[in-house]
């Protein structure tokens, strides 16, 4: 399919550009802040260093490993980045600042989080420190879940070093034979081994019924560990320490040949486990030969003085922990039952406004207007309503319908089986590669195409990231097309904890463009005329640059201007490089960036009129929003795309205008500026690329911009009746 051309080499120095894997660390500690703050309700902040860890886990097997490939690869370019530093001098700086952050972490969880827990009666508790009674409890559990799992692994010249899942919590261990033990003919007097922690088995075990009112718990690994005699019998333990391996985990499909992509997908998934090395996490206390064992194995670098160290280098990919590793285990911890009022409160979603009149059908009403979703505040209910409404409209003959991600047990996914096996026609673009959910998404497309759903599976080289859903309806003598497009997944889960916007429409012209998108998706079929929608990769970098300039000669030529920008992140060079001058004609623009920002704002003669903000709050930010001109002449953009090279280049992506005077102006009036009024949980980024939390001045009023979307109840309640 046709693309924009490739962006040619950066115009611009190198000092004004922030590194993408720096700025994307300095996001996950905007992550762990939140953890940090004591007015956030205190399950809610043991949530976010769980989140911290789930990161970072996803930034090492995916951008880390990219970099490390970049720096050691046999035939890797030894490109600079952007901002001047080459993939080795990128590596060193991000281990650097990983282990402050984590050292950051760990000492958030040690001196402020477990002590707060330990007085709200959490106890967790040491296997050599329960009572006899406690001790029994556990036991019981070892016995009856835990050992008929368990695998004693020996490593020796006969038992080679078994491979270490990606992410998977090992015990190694070191041995020596029991003197005259009848082991001790079987192998040399030391022994290295290894245990795998179950993954199928719960890695916090409750310690029931011994203190009222206190939730006792001891880690999976140490009740594995205390028991490690009994596996290893005729042994004595010398010592034994908790390790974790993180893996290459990106799967590189583009120029791989296959008939069959959902053959190739699960594939890949299996040799996902297997992927290089790029992080191992021990216990800090842990014995240095035993640790260097692990390391020499998996041929990880350990700074000058580690096998596979770089000449004159001192990166290293060994992270020594100090505590429990795996802080992602801390989710079974918040999901236990009760505390709520340690958790953030309960809120109901409202009905979207246009939608719930007594009797109106939902294509009655997106037939009578435009209706703006805004989740998770108002609810996603009419998303899958939209779908499960036409698999049962004996009127509906054809559904189509993007699928990203989805959730376990998606009801939209259902319906769309319930349509075809009723004989509508079904189309089913599933993203196979949609990071981290190619499994989930391999299952759905089997049971789709059981049902006789037309399941395709978009580009070989090119996800497909855009949310469209539309119905086709007979109505009267002629067809009517209604049309969803969203900024988010079609997932109900994620809608009640992600920010996204959807749209509902019935514009012809809109249809007309979902129509030949799909024709795209399903067919190649190209040559049309877009009228409403901009996409990727055709032609929406062209497009968001165009609009960009046109601001700049909209400034130049003393003409009021404006730019605004909510998205997840900011790389793509040309666009920062359009956005910079704009800023240098006086454009006044306003950036909120969740994620990575690249770009530098508050530069004298470069980017003075460029504000960046960026919120992390209870809900993820991801919706995508950009504006381009002042009020009475603002052109409004939603969107599945950031503003990245994968977006513009590697993706089929979507932005959609918002036309309808109603939706428009919730987005000018509404939505916007309570974004940039946020003094609560927005932090402004300076030009060095350190973000400063805001804090209200004398006298201003707080406003938390979540807080304040939630709290907006009166007219959105009022217009559904």
């Amino acid at each position: 399919m046709a693309t924009d051309a490739a962006p040619p080499p950066t115009t611009f120095g190198q000092d004004c550009f922030l590194n993408r894997e720096l700025s994307w660390l300095e996001f996950n500690l905007r992550v762990l802040e939140e953890a940090e703050n004591p007015e956030n309700p205190l399950l809610e902040r043991l949530k976010f260093l769980a989140i911290f860890s789930s990161n970072l886990d996803e930034f090492f097997m995916v951008r880390v490993a990219g970099v490390r490939e970049q720096a050691f690869g046999e035939s890797a370019p030894q490109d600079y980045a952007a901002d001047g530093m080459r993939p080795l001098e990128q590596l060193e700086r991000i281990a650097a600042r990983t282990q402050e952050l984590v050292a950051r972490q760990y000492r958030c969880l040690r001196e402020s989080i477990g002590p707060a827990l330990a007085a709200e009666g959490f106890e967790l508790l040491r296997y050599d420190g329960l009572s006899a009674a406690q001790r029994e409890q556990v036991d019981q559990f070892f016995r009856e879940r835990a050992l008929p799992i368990l695998t004693p692994m020996a490593v020796d010249p006969a038992h080679p070093s078994p491979r270490y899942h990606n992410r998977g919590l090992y015990l190694g261990v070191m041995l020596d034979h029991v003197a005259g033990g009848a082991a001790e003919a079987l192998g040399p007097k030391r022994l290295f081994a290894v245990v795998q922690v179950p993954q199928v088995l719960p890695r916090i075990v409750k310690v029931d019924g011994f203190a009222p009112g206190r939730t006792s718990f001891v880690l999976l690994e140490d009740v594995v560990a205390a028991r490690l005699p009994e596996l290893f019998g005729g042994f004595s333990v010398k010592s034994w320490t908790a390790f974790r391996i993180t893996r290459d985990s990106d799967l590189e499909l583009l120029e791989q040949e296959s008939d069959d992509m959902l053959r190739l997908i699960e594939e890949r998934l299996k040799a996902r486990q297997r992927g290089q090395a790029v992080r191992l996490e021990i216990a800090s206390k842990a014995d240095q030969s035993l640790a260097r064992l692990i390391i020499e194995d998996e041929e990880l670098h350990n700074g000058s003085a580690g096998r596979g160290g770089v000449a004159g280098s001192g990166y290293s990919e060994v992270y020594p922990i100090d505590g429990p590793l795996d802080l992602t285990a801390l989710w079974e911890l918040y999901k236990l039952p009760g505390n709520g009022r340690l958790k953030d409160g309960p809120f109901t979603p409202r009905t979207p406004r246009g939608l719930g009149r007594r009797g109106e059908d939902i294509f009655a009403a997106i037939a009578r207007q435009d209706i703006l979703l805004h989740h998770p505040y108002e609810s996603f209910d009419p998303v899958v309503e939209f779908v499960t409404s036409a698999a049962n409209d004996p009127r509906v003959l054809a559904i189509k319908q993007t699928l990203y991600r989805t959730s376990g047990d998606s009801p939209i996914s259902r319906a769309l089986i319930t349509a075809a096996e009723s004989g509508k026609h079904v189309t089913a673009l599933v993203e196979l590669k949609a990071r981290f959910d190619e499994a989930n998404n391999v299952s759905w497309a089997r049971q789709l195409e059981r049902a006789g759903v037309h399941v395709v599976f978009g580009f070989l080289d090119l996800k497909t990231h855009c949310k469209v859903s539309m119905v086709v309806r007979q109505e009267g003598n002629g067809l009517r097309r209604y049309v969803h497009l969203g900024t988010g997944n079609y997932n109900p889960t994620t809608a009640l904890i992600y920010t996204d916007l959807g749209l509902f429409t019935a514009d012809e012209a809109m249809a007309e463009d979902a129509s030949a998108l799909f024709n795209l998706l399903t067919g190649y079929s190209q040559g049309h005329d877009w009228q409403r929608l901009v996409v990727a990769p055709n032609d929406l970098h062209r497009r968001t640059i165009e609009l960009i300039e046109e601001q700049t000669r909209r400034a130049e030529a003393g003409l009021p201007s404006r730019i605004f920008a909510k998205l997840n992140s900011l790389v793509d060079h040309r666009v920062i490089e359009a956005l910079y001058t704009a800023s240098r004609a006086g454009v006044p623009i306003d950036v909120v960036a969740r994620g990575i920002c690249c770009l530098r704002p508050g530069v004298k003669g470069l980017s003075e009129t460029i504000r960046v903000r960026s919120v992390v709050d209870r809900f993820l930010e991801h919706s995508r929003i950009y504006v381009f001109g002042p009020d009475d002449d603002a052109q409004v953009f939603l969107a599945s795309a950031d503003w990245m090279p994968r977006n513009f280049f590697r993706r089929v992506e979507v932005m959609f205008p918002v036309l309808a005077p109603e939706p428009k102006e919730r987005v000018l009036r509404e939505i916007i500026p309570v974004y940039l009024a946020d003094n609560v949980r927005a932090r402004t980024l300076d030009p060095q690329g350190v973000f400063h939390l805001l804090r209200p001045a004398g006298g201003e009023p707080a406003v938390r911009c979540q807080v304040e979307f939630l709290d907006r109840r009166g007219a959105a309640e009022t217009a559904a009746q």
